[in-house]
């Protein structure tokens, strides 16, 4: 395509929209480096820190989800949909794009809302097992959906679906040995010794943090394993001053890694909650993983997400109420069985998709140009 060309890519909220998202973009720009890109966010999300971070401009909105619990905030929803519509309004009005891709998240409603009013063709991608509300109503005015998991034609109509899989950063790659080497290094692993990573998402997990927290009070000094701890930013502070009031040479608190792909390289076995995007990753890795879902997201679609991996004997799950009692000793157990924990590398392995984002840019320019 010669002409230079314009795209939107809307949402975030969790690393599992604001990465695939991200790579959607550098593929667009590695194809097609004349094309302009703009995210739309909301305002006081991470995706407003980490796409500038990226190189992509972003423009927030003052969206927000309706909350759960009885809330005063729940009040102002109304005003913050309201103007939301007339920011997105504005926004495709001054920027002119030729395609508007929604990825998830509160910004992509109002922004693709209204797209369609104004007649701007929409692609919507579809990370989870279980669609979310969402993304079922705006199918109705999207030309395409893309999806990462067969049976999808219970939530979308069968002819706007393509099956291309979940994007995943490009530094995520199948596990060698030079990189396991490089790994141990970069962490301060002991390479002879069993490692366990425990990763709760880019905003963390207090369920998965309690669990190290009393694995760490249980063994003390005398672990049987290496633990890379990803605590999330939101639980830095308390998780740190934990780390400082039990010192020992094998927990590796982060707040938030950077390097998964060394995380997943040294990693005997995950620990995870089951994001779309983070099965999309283990699955490329090829890592044998044990799902924790979080129950604190709409419709369940964590646990969807999980079991579609564990039916396939490709993932082990413990349930939010049963990880105090049995996660960490259940992945000792994995990481000591070496008959298993080959078997699930190989099935999930068997479920990458490594060519999703190349997928969902074909979709994108193909719209573009019809």
């Amino acid at each position: 395509m010669k002409k230079a060309f314009k795209i939107i890519i809307s949402g975030g909220g969790t690393g599992g929209h604001i990465f695939p998202a991200i790579a959607i973009a550098n593929e667009v720009k590695t194809a097609y480096p004349q094309a302009e890109v703009l995210f739309v966010g909301a305002l006081g999300k991470m995706e407003m820190e980490k796409i500038p971070e990226a190189g992509y401009a972003i423009v927030g909105l003052p969206m927000a989800g309706l909350q759960r619990s009885m809330s005063l905030k729940n009040l102002t929803l109304p005003f913050k949909i309201g103007k939301s519509l007339r920011l997105a309004g504005k926004i495709i009005n001054d920027f002119k794009p030729d395609v508007i891709v929604g990825v998830g998240g509160y910004a992509s409603g109002p922004l693709l809302w209204m797209a369609a009013r104004k007649g701007i063709p929409c692609i919507i991608h579809e990370s989870n097992s279980y669609a979310g509300l969402t993304n079922r109503l705006l199918a109705k005015r999207a030309k395409i959906v893309c999806v990462a998991h067969n049976n999808m034609e219970r939530f979308f109509p069968k002819e706007k679906i393509r099956l291309t899989g979940n994007p995943v950063r490009n530094s995520i790659v199948p596990v060698t040995e030079k990189l396991r080497q490089e790994g141990c290094r970069f962490f301060g692993i002991d390479p002879t010794r069993i490692c366990i990573l425990v990763v709760g998402g880019s905003l963390g997990a207090r369920t998965l943090n309690n669990c190290v927290q009393t694995y760490t009070q249980q063994y003390g000094a005398a672990s049987p394993a290496e633990v890379i701890w990803q605590c999330g930013g939101y639980y830095r502070q308390t998780c740190e001053a934990f780390v400082q009031a039990h010192p020992t040479t094998w927990l590796h608190l982060h707040p938030f890694i950077n390097r998964m792909e060394l995380a997943f390289a040294v990693a005997d076995v995950v620990i995870s909650r089951s994001g779309a995007s983070t099965l999309a990753e283990l699955c490329v890795a090829g890592k044998a993983v044990i799902f924790v879902p979080s129950p604190n997201v709409s419709e369940d679609h964590q646990t969807h997400n999980a079991m579609a991996l564990v039916n396939q004997q490709a993932a082990l799950m413990v349930p939010e109420d049963q990880a105090a009692e049995t996660l960490m000793q259940t992945a000792l157990n994995l990481a000591h069985q070496a008959e298993q924990k080959a078997s699930l590398e190989h099935n999930i392995s068997k479920l990458a998709q490594p060519n999703a984002v190349e997928a969902i840019v074909h979709e994108i320019i193909h719209l573009i140009k019809s």
